[in-house]
């Protein structure tokens, strides 16, 4: 199994994150595929060919850590990417709530 479960919608409160430059204050790690909780169930498979899916946006996956739980909320075609590539780990910025 690619992620550690395959969710649907963001269980956790509103973070109030919303640009890309909200996000660049949170640094970025390196997270485990199998550690993630995806946020969509469905992906585009535009997205996941596309050469340019990240020139608008942020280079990096968004995850947020809630309760123990990492859940992907934004870069699921990063994700998958990667793991096509069999690379276990995805740089993505992690916001912890608490």
């Amino acid at each position: 199994m690619i992620f550690k479960a395959v969710g649907d919608g963001r269980p956790y409160p509103d973070h109030g994150l919303v640009t890309p430059k909200q996000w660049a204050e949170v640094p970025p790690r390196q997270v485990r595929l199998d550690e993630l909780v995806t946020t969509k169930k469905m992906l585009s498979l535009d997205n996941l060919l596309s050469d340019d899916s990240t020139f608008f946006g942020d280079l990096f996956a968004h995850v947020v850590q809630y309760q123990g739980v990492m859940y992907l909320e934004d870069g699921l075609h990063r994700a998958v990417r990667a793991a096509l590539h069999q690379r276990p780990i995805l740089h993505a910025r992690v916001l912890v709530l608490a």
